[in-house]
């Protein structure tokens, strides 16, 4: 599911495939000068800004293939303790995982170990 992205510019941003920053400008349709995509006019600026985000979406390339592997591996765990005669859920475990999260990343980190958690176990 895509969702559309109002820029501070107003112009609306539609991800497409192979075009994460497609934009189009207000009333226009498909706009692609570099202002419309970086929100600067500056060419140096806005081909760094390119750059960077091509390096953002490999990152988050990476952290999907990474959230699946992950998601998997938990939900391995708990079919097999739970066929071994083991409980559903290991709270103590949780409760590691959260505190890790909250050490490294703060309050933010929390609510990304209650996603991760529930990835791999479903809903509570």
């Amino acid at each position: 599911m895509m969702t559309d992205v109002v820029e501070s510019n107003g112009g609306v941003r539609r991800p497409e495939a192979g075009r994460p920053d497609s934009v189009d400008a207000p009333g226009g349709a498909g706009d692609t000068k570099p202002e419309v995509r970086t929100g600067t006019p500056e060419p140096t600026a806005a081909a760094r800004i390119v750059e960077i985000r091509e390096r953002i979406d490999e990152i988050d390339q990476a952290l999907i293939e990474l959230w699946q592997e992950r998601a998997g591996l938990s939900k391995e765990v708990g079919v097999t303790r739970m066929a071994s005669g083991g409980t559903r859920l290991v709270l103590s475990r949780e409760r590691e995982i959260l505190e890790r999260f909250r050490l490294a990343l703060g309050a933010d980190g929390t609510q990304l170990a209650l996603l991760l958690l529930r990835a791999g176990r479903g809903p509570l």
